[in-house]
């Protein structure tokens, strides 16, 4: 695989109000590196975390950003690439199935 994945994670310092007693936005963003960077290495993968109550620069987060307050989306909301995979609390094997339709391979498999 030459192309890289790119995970998005937007989320916030605060939970969100459904998300009472789950992980910090920023524990998810970490915890999901780890988990992902054990199952597919680090090579093929970058990470990106938006803070959904800083101001953004880049016109596609200041449009997602918009939306999830429009729309009351839950957060931490989870990307691969363009796609979005998790919103809340999210399940690993679906990021894994959402990596894997782009073609990374477990390590283990490699």
């Amino acid at each position: 695989m030459s192309a890289k994945v790119k995970v998005t994670i937007y989320g916030a310092e605060q939970l969100c109000a459904s998300c009472v007693g789950a992980p910090g936005s920023k524990d998810t963003y970490e915890w999901l590196q780890a988990a992902i960077g054990r199952k597919y290495g680090t090579d093929a993968i970058t990470y990106e975390y938006v803070d959904i109550d800083e101001p953004q620069t880049e016109e596609k987060h200041q449009d997602f950003v918009r939306r999830i307050v429009e729309e009351d989306l839950f957060w931490p909301i989870v990307f691969v690439d363009e796609d979005l995979v998790a919103e809340g609390i999210p399940r690993l094997k679906t990021v894994y199935q959402s990596l894997e339709a782009k073609g990374l391979v477990p390590v283990e498999e490699i």
